[in-house]
């Protein structure tokens, strides 16, 4: 086997058969070589056509020849904590038998983990989705095929069964699902639009936080799309497209171009960065602090081909409140300096 690529929230194995082996059927091939995996779990990521062998999608009862190379993409690794379902309000905009397609408030955290074993996006899902037997399967991230931060707002769309759970995953990982996000970023950006190109991976000095390696030594290829939306004077609400799903992928990227998210405590921006020394302009930034929990970005658009239907779908969900209130302060600020 050769190393994993994990790609945020689904895996990716490449084995391939020794010259002796012999024919085997590749969902039996496959339960031998992946530890924590259901023959169940193999055989519907071979009927989404997510099992290859030598680059051709096969079904789970293909057998396995000598110096076959066989690739997998599996949507969710194994749960590690049990999971309460939780009455949590939910911000629904589409749901059918396949997906269900949420705003996520600012705050929320998708998925349990290490101190957020309740009180997540997935806990109100279990709840809401309480007779679906994939949000009882034991899995630790049932239905999520991508995630967003906790204090990023937005749209995430969710699978509501194995198979839709396998569609979604392959969308996200071969990247031909839509996504766009609004951000307010510190600066006034040179370029109308650009691309930010920077490898990310885990800081050496910080493993809660994320770092662009300029030179592609270290972590995964990263390309952030941006354009202007809007100037603000000493900020920008850009818009932008990834090319990759990195974790804090816009934050740390803009970070890395000295133009970091406002607010962002985690990458430098919850200070002043531009701007004047008078008490009044400091304190009306700090009013501007104070109308969101952290970092000005909001996933703005998601579009993604339906599991079932085949249809494009595609959904837009407008700023929050906090974010809506911050850019108006911002005008009003910028239109009084230019009237005065």
């Amino acid at each position: 086997m050769e190393p994993a690529d994990n790609n945020e929230l689904f895996e990716h194995f490449r084995f391939t058969a020794d010259p002796g082996q012999a024919p085997l059927r590749i969902d039996k091939f496959l339960f031998n070589r992946l530890e924590n995996t259901s023959r169940s779990r193999i055989q519907s990521a071979a009927n989404a056509g997510n099992i290859l062998s030598n680059s051709s999608p096969v079904k789970p009862n293909y057998r396995v020849k000598p110096g076959d190379v066989i690739t997998i993409i599996l949507p969710h690794p194994p749960r590690k904590i049990e999971l309460i379902p939780e009455d949590i309000p939910l911000d629904i905009l589409f749901e059918d038998e396949d997906v269900i397609v949420v705003n996520k408030r600012t705050g929320l955290v998708v998925h349990p983990g290490y101190g957020h074993y309740t009180g997540t996006l997935v806990n109100a899902l279990m709840y809401h989705l309480r007779d679906n037997p994939l949000f009882h399967s034991g899995e630790e991230r049932p239905g999520l095929v991508h995630r967003i931060d906790k204090n990023t707002s937005g749209l995430l769309v969710v699978a509501k069964n194995e198979l839709a759970l396998n569609r979604l995953a392959s969308q996200f990982f071969h990247k031909t699902s839509k996504r766009t996000y609004s951000a307010l970023v510190w600066g006034d950006m040179n370029d109308e639009e650009g691309t930010i190109r920077g490898h990310i991976g885990r800081n050496p000095k910080d493993r809660k936080q994320m770092h662009v390696f300029p030179d592609g030594d270290q972590g995964k290829e990263a390309m952030t799309h941006y354009r202007v939306l809007e100037r603000l004077g000493y900020v920008n609400l850009v818009e932008c497209r990834l090319e990759t799903g990195r974790t804090h992928q816009i934050r740390v990227h803009f970070q890395y171009i000295s133009h970091p998210l406002f607010n962002d405590p985690e990458y430098g921006g919850d200070r002043i960065l531009r701007g004047t020394i008078f008490t009044k302009y400091k304190q009306f930034v700090q009013n501007c602090f104070d109308l969101l929990p952290g970092q000005a970005l909001h996933a703005r658009t998601l579009g993604f081909v339906h599991p079932s239907s085949g249809k494009e779908m595609l959904f837009d969900a407008p700023l929050p409140e906090g974010f809506s209130a911050l850019l108006q302060k911002w005008r009003t600020y910028i239109q009084g300096r230019r009237d005065g």
